[in-house]
């Protein structure tokens, strides 16, 4: 078994404190959302689920803590750690099982029900929920690293958008144009497009 104080960086017997410290620092550096469409993506992934462990390990499974050997769920703290790791592994619907027992609405669920919005590929929703965690803790690096990314990423699509104009010719262009033919053809006794 790997040393979790290693993992984290830290020395044998830390502080909780500087335990959280340590795996936010650590979680904004190797999050996935950091790596897309980066070939280290993989090696991110699986440094995240490492992080993840060692976290948990020494909140709330070390010997001499006050958690014990607990499997998640004594406190949220837990229960976001076993989220994330499901979510790493693309476990999305016991993720949101999971973060929906929750009882508590805190900025970490936001980000997290919006982090498994966008992975189903529901950017609107995903979107507002990053945001609204963003708002609520607006000194956490990680949640505003995911919304400059999601922003980013929707303004490189517009602007993909806009190159492919060109010439000025967008899907209406496209619709006068056929309804146009479709009429100089039946002037002409052909149909270009058959009405029902």
């Amino acid at each position: 078994m790997k040393d979790p104080y290693k993992i984290l960086g830290l020395n044998k017997g830390a502080s909780k404190e500087e335990i959280r410290e340590a795996y936010r620092k650590l979680a904004r550096k190797y999050h996935p959302d950091q790596y897309v469409n980066n070939p280290l993506s993989d090696l991110a992934e699986e440094k995240m689920k490492e992080i993840n462990w060692a976290y948990n390990y020494l909140m709330n499974e070390a010997p001499g803590r006050a958690g014990g050997s607990n499997n998640y769920g004594y406190n949220s703290d837990s229960r976001y750690i076993q989220v994330r790791d499901l979510i790493n592994r693309n476990r999305l619907l016991e993720a949101e099982r999971i973060l929906d027992s929750i009882g508590s609405r805190d900025a970490e669920w936001y980000f997290l029900k919006g982090i498994i919005y966008m992975r189903r590929g529901w950017y609107d929703q995903g979107y507002r929920h990053i945001s609204r965690a963003a708002g609520m803790d607006p000194g956490n690096e990680e949640y505003r690293a995911a919304l400059n990314n999601m922003a980013y990423q929707a303004s490189s699509y517009r602007q993909a958008g806009r190159g492919m104009e060109g010439d000025g010719c967008d899907a209406c262009d496209v619709c006068t144009c056929l309804l146009c033919s479709d009429c100089c053809c039946e002037c002409m006794g052909g149909d270009l497009i058959t009405c029902c």
